[in-house]
């Protein structure tokens, strides 16, 4: 059972097991309290939460991880993260952040790629830890033999075209290879694939909608009007003054940023 927690802007789930279960990432530091909440609201207690799985040490994955493994879960570490995971402690130090706390080296299990399917089998899941540098040298991802993968803030793969022949590309191929059936993400949509048969249309338009926002983006900076842009994109005028309007009002917005803001406001 996949159960996921909506307590802040990081997306963590819980996989429940036949034996155990596994959260997977958690929220910012101060975020406890609403974690505990939505457990609550969903019926699971954080006590029967054996292992904590980190995708990466970014505050936003990690904020919380060392308050609930306190109720008696315990952090695991793939030993390609063991370099990481004080990576945030000064981040939250500059911030003057009270509430975080740093996991305790003392009470984590560090274990290999290699031992993943092992440990995982132990709590009655099946699947793997693979190791998906590109957005971090630390980032790994979960894949459950059902068919469900857990990537963290791995690129979305409607953004795959343009991250060809990096590490990013590079860390999708491995886990487009596995076949899966649905991708969890950190921050984005979980995306359905194949297993529905509308994958590959799925894929396809959210790529050309990002690369027609992206392009809106590269016209506006060089000062086209509505009309030229019209034009040029023969795109939809609404959807180009939106794309506009949110572009010239939210500092340092990002193709998904407002497409997110789209999706939002069209709800």
């Amino acid at each position: 059972m996949i159960t996921e927690l909506k307590y802040s802007n990081t997306n963590t789930y819980l996989i429940e097991g036949t034996k155990g279960t596994l959260l997977f990432d958690t929220g910012w530091s101060g975020t406890f309290p609403m974690f505990c909440r939505v457990m609550g609201e969903k019926g699971k207690k954080v006590q029967d939460i054996d292992y904590i799985l980190i995708s990466h040490f970014h505050p936003d994955h990690m904020g919380i991880a060392q308050e609930i493994a306190d109720q008696g879960a315990t952090i695991l570490v793939v030993d390609v993260q063991k370099d990481f995971i004080h990576f945030s402690d000064s981040i939250f130090s500059k911030e003057k952040n009270s509430t975080f706390q740093p996991i305790d080296d003392e009470k984590i299990k560090v274990i290999s790629i290699t031992e993943s399917r092992s440990l995982l089998g132990t709590i009655g899941i099946n699947g793997e830890i693979i190791h998906t540098p590109g957005h971090s040298d630390d980032s790994i991802s979960l894949w459950l033999d059902e068919g469900f993968l857990f990537v963290g803030d791995l690129n979305p793969l409607y953004e795959l075209e343009m991250h060809q022949g990096t590490e990013i590309g590079r860390s999708w191929n491995k886990l487009l290879a596995l076949g899966p059936k649905k991708v969890y993400y950190g921050h984005a949509k979980t995306a359905v694939l194949e297993e529905e048969g509308t994958s590959n249309q799925n894929a396809q338009d959210n790529k050309e909608l990002y690369a027609l926002v992206s392009k809106i983006m590269k016209y506006i900076d060089k000062g086209y009007s509505m009309e030229k842009i019209y034009k040029k994109t023969s795109a939809d005028m609404t959807f180009i003054e939106d794309v506009n309007r949110m572009y010239l009002t939210h500092q340092n917005v990002g193709v998904q940023g407002i497409l997110d803001r789209i999706e939002i406001k069209n709800k």
